[in-house]
């Protein structure tokens, strides 16, 4: 069973940085592909970054290449999210999510999602 807990969100100014992090308490982390995915206000949720199983490929989405960073450390069951010189449009919902095997780009084919961590960015 995997159980995903996202930390790490708060206020920031723009420019600023944040580090999220997202522990799964289970005991097949390592068996897992993560993602992050985010939702503003009033938006759709869209694709952020994901990492395969051992860490060693990981994807973006194009607009925040650069800027974000996904890793992981499966001694510790966490997935991290490195963000960097933060917009206010970077505002919303952070969620992570785990999927068997491979990751993907669509949050519906994750089979575990964390209740979400808030980040917001003033101007």
């Amino acid at each position: 069973q995997v159980q995903l807990v996202e930390s790490g969100g708060g206020l920031v100014q723009a420019g600023g940085s944040l580090r999220l992090s997202c522990a799964d308490s289970g005991r097949t982390f390592s068996n897992y592909a993560m993602g992050w995915f985010r939702q503003g206000s009033g938006k759709e949720r869209e694709f952020v970054a994901a990492i395969s199983v051992n860490g060693r490929i990981t994807d973006y989405a194009d607009s925040l290449k650069g800027r974000f960073t996904i890793s992981r450390d499966n001694a510790k069951n966490t997935v991290y999210l490195r963000m960097n010189s933060l917009q206010p449009e970077d505002t919303a919902v952070y969620y992570c999510a785990a999927r068997a095997r491979y990751y993907s780009r669509t949050y519906l084919e994750y089979d575990y999602r964390g209740q979400g961590t808030q980040v917001t960015v003033s101007s």
